[in-house]
């Protein structure tokens, strides 16, 4: 690793800039961009391919990271499945679907490939603390990591957050503070910044640039597993969308294969999204990423975010992509789809690129014979106390054989349901 460069103007700074979360300083006042790890040799992925194995976990990645194998505080996370989804893509009319369930990480969501790489990080340049702003998936994650590695953890969230969530954080010993105004958490972790050097993993300025660049990088490995669990390069891979870290890693990830030779395309990635400032940005054709002032509250909280992010914007145009929004009526039903056919239960935020692959099937963006990866991002346990029942109510019964053959007939049409 040789040090960070703008993602808009490519100007080259040291490894061990301070991140305030304000971005490149170039670029800061006119239009905000985050950074991107730089390392002195592009083409290691030539050489390193041939060993990376997708079960060897995140030290089989480790010379496209910014910290060394050895360095790495680990609790396995990675090697995710690449799952077939046979129903759901039949219902779309399409002859390959998969989904890349990352709701199999420690802490059931994409986020550990971030912590991971990001409480590395800061435990090698010296720093016993972590901190940041968080509604769940990124709190539990870092908590859980800072824990592994003997740091202390601040997770500021706020009142109205998933109560799951919020417990699980708490379990992993982190210091949980819970705020009334959502943005206060912001000006918390900007003066904890400054006055202490404290190392945020998130975002915490506006407008919003993306999160830790060094953790971002953990984002890549996904494109390196699909890579190798595909015998070939998907044409898309949509992914559920907030302030893009997710979206901009994978990106990241597969054109360091293409640019070492080691795939002989590229995919196009889209954004799923639920707010519509992307949409908004990339129908008007800007650079400045639309803030989308009065906009409906979704019940997707983690990808609710009233303004994208210009490593988003980039990213879809780099790869002939597109962006998605998606309401929450469509969320729910492609959360119902994907547990009652297919068996994987994902958080509402973390389904969004299913719902957002329909949509783009149904505009005939996505052809027939197309071969799609969806991202899910998390577990559906991790807001089941906000979702509505799967069924009107529960059945109770005083305990007769009848009473079950009962319900079976009016559920299913037969009490004889294995004959």
């Amino acid at each position: 690793m040789i040090g960070l460069s703008c993602l808009r103007c490519n100007t080259l700074y040291p490894a061990d800039l301070p991140i305030d979360s304000t971005g490149c300083p170039a670029c800061r006042a006119v239009a905000p961009s985050n950074f991107e790890v730089v390392y002195a040799e592009a083409a290691i992925a030539k050489r390193v391919l041939p060993r990376l194995r997708v079960g060897g976990g995140f030290s089989s990645f480790a010379d496209f990271l910014p910290v060394d194998a050895a360095d790495l505080v680990s609790l396995a996370e990675g090697s995710t499945p690449l799952i077939d989804v046979p129903a759901i893509a039949g219902a779309m009319g399409l002859g390959a679907l998969q989904i890349k369930d990352e709701s199999r990480n420690p802490t059931w969501s994409h986020k550990d490939r971030f912590s991971a790489v990001a409480v590395s990080y800061a435990r090698k340049q010296g720093h016993g603390f972590v901190a940041t702003a968080s509604s769940g998936n990124a709190g539990a994650s870092l908590a859980a990591y800072a824990a592994k590695a003997g740091m202390d953890c601040l997770v500021l969230t706020f009142e109205g957050a998933a109560a799951p969530l919020v417990e699980q954080i708490r379990r992993y010993g982190a210091i949980v503070v819970e705020l009334k105004d959502k943005a206060q958490r912001w000006t918390i972790l900007a003066e904890g910044q400054r006055r202490f050097g404290w190392f945020v993993t998130s975002p915490f300025s506006a407008p919003v640039v993306g999160s830790n660049p060094y953790g971002m990088e953990g984002y890549k490995t996904i494109a390196y597993e699909i890579a190798i669990q595909s015998d070939d390069i998907p044409e898309w891979v949509i992914v559920p969308t907030a302030y893009g870290d997710l979206l901009r890693g994978i990106w990241k990830g597969f054109k360091d294969l293409h640019e070492a030779g080691c795939i002989s395309r590229l995919p196009k990635v889209a954004a799923a999204e639920v707010l519509g400032s992307l949409s908004r940005t990339i129908s008007s054709g800007s650079d400045a990423v639309w803030l989308m002032e009065g906009a409906e509250p979704s019940q997707a909280m983690s990808i609710g975010v009233l303004q994208g992010t210009y490593q988003s914007l980039v990213s879809i145009r780099e790869s002939g992509g597109t962006v998605e929004c998606i309401d929450d009526t469509a969320l729910w039903a492609a959360q119902a789809q994907l547990a009652r056919h297919e068996g994987i239960f994902g958080e509402l935020s973390g389904v969004a690129a299913i719902a957002a692959a329909q949509r783009m099937r149904q505009k005939g963006v996505i052809g027939s014979d197309d071969k799609v990866v969806c991202l899910m991002t998390a577990s559906g346990l991790k807001d089941i106390d906000q979702m509505p029942p799967a069924r009107p109510s529960q059945y109770r019964i005083e305990g007769r054989f009848e009473e079950v053959a009962k319900i079976l007939t009016n559920e299913l049409g037969t009490s004889s349901v294995d004959r």
